[in-house]
């Protein structure tokens, strides 16, 4: 399976949004050319970074709107609940599990930057959000009620996309 690599259709013109999205890639093709000893290190790792990420962007979601109850919110949690399980499956030797979680991870990030995190850029930018301030330019443009969906075509609130296909057994 190839490996994801970033490119320019993963920039969605938010430089902390892109910086922390190649970051994401960066660490995933480490852990997924790392070496059995290298595995379980390179995959905490991923999943810190991958902690901080989400949290960031789930920040900027409140803090502009999207309801903290989102199906993007929800798609965040589990799939750092699946990354962390991974780290116990690691640690227990199944590398295996931890290898195929990185490939899963590889097919379903595009897919996710280029709907969900798409469709939280275009908001951010619509409502002149700072991501380093967290400062709104333009509060007039906020929604004037939590966004419950996703803002995405791909999404509903009646489905959570699954993350990777049941790989934590």
């Amino acid at each position: 399976m190839p490996t994801l690599q970033w490119s320019d259709t993963l920039a969605l013109g938010l430089p902390e949004m892109d910086n922390t999205h190649h970051e994401f890639v960066d660490l995933l093709a480490k852990v997924v050319h790392a070496t059995d000893d290298e595995l379980l290190a390179l995959w905490s790792e991923l999943v810190e970074h991958t902690d901080v990420h989400f949290t960031r962007e789930d920040r900027w979601m409140k803090d502009t709107g999207f309801s903290s109850t989102n199906c993007h919110t929800t798609q965040h949690q589990v799939v750092l609940q699946v990354m962390r399980e991974g780290v116990k499956h690691g640690s227990l030797g199944k590398l295996g599990v931890v290898r195929q979680m990185a490939d899963e991870l590889g097919i379903w990030f595009p897919q996710h930057a280029q709907a969900m995190d798409a469709a939280l850029a275009l908001h951010l930018r619509g409502v002149g959000y700072d991501a380093q301030t967290g400062q709104v330019n333009m509060p007039d443009a906020l929604p004037l009620e939590a966004i419950q969906g996703c803002a995405s075509e791909s999404c509903s609130d009646a489905q959570t996309p699954e993350p990777t296909s049941a790989v934590v057994a």
